[in-house]
């Protein structure tokens, strides 16, 4: 890159770190992909408030398709970005932080990097928990029951421990202040999707005969708690 080139995506990085952070990596970084534009709004199909999400509040939302979960997250403190990240394939990549009116909302794709296992109507073996000890992270963890995958969502979901080879695919939120609107507008990271389909295609089949998994999403995405999303949310 030559220096007027460094200059400009600097000037350009700045700009998006004064607007509240969101893009900023998919501006600038190969392992970012632009998608779909959608807005998360709650169950009764009224635009979900950032403001009202409380310290802790755990959703799960569909994004980019229409068969893959993703978690929305208030952690209840500004979280700063995560520089030098890696994808298990070794592409590296900058995840800009929290977004909202205190820079605390996060959102990731719920598929564990490693056995995939991911949030159901029936059970979800995977979800964000608050700390419950003195050894838990200050800010708590998404883990994974299934296989022990532990990811630090207040750092990019990076890995903290179990076998998941890299971190969850990061969700790319825009914050419109004005109307208090959150927006999914890309991921961010190494995605699972394309697996994620070919191991579940006969379930998903079965689910939903009528609808297109991979087809373009409604304007507006649905966000339920999890415990509303899944019957049963096993702790470990």
């Amino acid at each position: 890159m030559d220096r007027r080139c460094f200059v400009k995506a600097c000037t350009v990085g700045a700009g998006l770190i004064a607007g509240g952070g969101a893009g900023l990596a998919v501006a600038g970084d190969t392992s970012a992909h632009r998608r779909q534009r959608v807005r998360l709004v709650g169950a009764d199909g009224t635009p979900l408030r950032a403001a009202q999400l409380a310290a802790g509040a755990q959703y799960v939302f569909h994004y980019p398709f229409a068969a893959t979960p993703c978690f929305l997250l208030d952690l209840g403190r500004p979280l700063a970005g995560r520089n030098g990240l890696a994808t298990e394939d070794g592409r590296r990549y900058d995840w800009p932080g929290g977004v909202g009116p205190r820079r605390s909302i996060v959102a990731y794709s719920a598929i564990c990097a490693h056995m995939m296992a991911h949030p159901t109507r029936v059970v979800s073996y995977i979800s964000y928990r608050t700390p419950r000890s003195e050894d838990d992270p200050e800010t708590g963890v998404i883990s994974c029951c299934a296989e022990n995958s532990v990811y630090d969502p207040a750092a990019g979901a990076q890995v903290l421990s179990g076998p998941a080879p890299q971190p969850l695919a990061a969700i790319v939120l825009d914050y419109d202040a004005g109307r208090d609107e959150l927006h999914a507008t890309g991921t961010l990271g190494g995605d699972m999707f394309q697996r994620f389909f070919t191991e579940f295609a006969v379930r998903l089949s079965l689910e939903n005969p009528s609808r297109d998994e991979r087809g373009p999403l409604p304007d507006d995405v649905r966000a339920l708690p999890l415990e509303t999303f899944s019957a049963n949310v096993v702790l470990c």
